[in-house]
């Protein structure tokens, strides 16, 4: 029977990471190693200068080996696949993530940059996203379909499949795109708000605005026209 770990950067209490699991489960024996707590956005990071704790913990999937951790995503991929799974997982699946992870947006990402670390370690992996609204009609629709599809395609070194549910109802998703590139426009136009707090000191909170506009085969373009967008990213750090 396959092992599969499964990781996410939402937190372990988070819907996606719970709907993964309960996906993952026909395919074959599920752990899930997940931050104890949101760790969006802190990308490949791992912990070096403290030790990093590990616990079991209640899941609401069935039959699913589950873990807390208080370090990073990444952290979850090191450990799960270093010291918890028995021998190793024949795949590490990363999300499903609350909010896309398409563009630029990628680099940032904790959901990539647990997948990228499953990669380093020579593990399959797929990392799964959404659009950051309650409307999952699209996800339940397509993911075992997706999961066995890819579970079956190899990758390269260094190379994750990332694949990006769209925020839709069913009936106003076209389907699924594959071999979507990874679009180079930016999911944000990146800007700072600025407060002055005192004479020398200026506090500054990003406050991004959205782009609508986005390059014909890519990840960023299948989602703004409501498909499934399936392509692999690679790490090239």
């Amino acid at each position: 029977m396959k092992k599969i770990l499964i990781t996410n950067d939402d937190g372990i209490a988070s819907d996606g990471l719970a709907r993964l699991a309960a996906a993952s489960a026909a395919f074959g024996e599920v752990w899930v190693v997940a931050p104890d707590s949101q760790r969006s956005a802190v990308s490949h990071s791992i912990t070096l200068r403290h030790s990093v704790d590990v616990w079991k913990t209640k899941f609401p999937v069935p039959g699913v080996h589950a873990f807390a951790c208080d370090g990073t995503p990444a952290d979850c991929v090191r450990i799960g696949v270093l010291n918890i799974v028995p021998g190793k997982p024949d795949h590490v699946l990363s999300g499903i993530n609350f909010g896309y992870n398409v563009a630029s947006d990628i680099q940032y990402s904790a959901t990539a940059g647990a997948a990228f670390e499953a990669a380093f370690q020579k593990i399959h992996t797929i990392a799964f996203s959404e659009g950051a609204c309650d409307i999952h009609e699209v996800t339940d629709r397509y993911l075992t379909e997706i999961m066995a599809e890819l579970m079956e395609k190899p990758l390269g070194i260094n190379e994750i499949w990332n694949v990006n549910f769209p925020g839709c109802s069913l009936t106003e998703c076209g389907g699924v795109l594959r071999d979507r590139t990874v679009s180079t426009d930016a999911f944000y136009r990146d800007r700072y708000s600025e407060t002055k707090v005192s004479s020398d000191r200026t506090t500054y909170m990003v406050d991004g605005i959205r782009n609508w506009n986005a390059t014909e085969g890519t990840d960023l373009k299948a989602v703004f026209d409501n498909f499934v967008s399936v392509g692999i990213a690679t790490n090239i750090t």
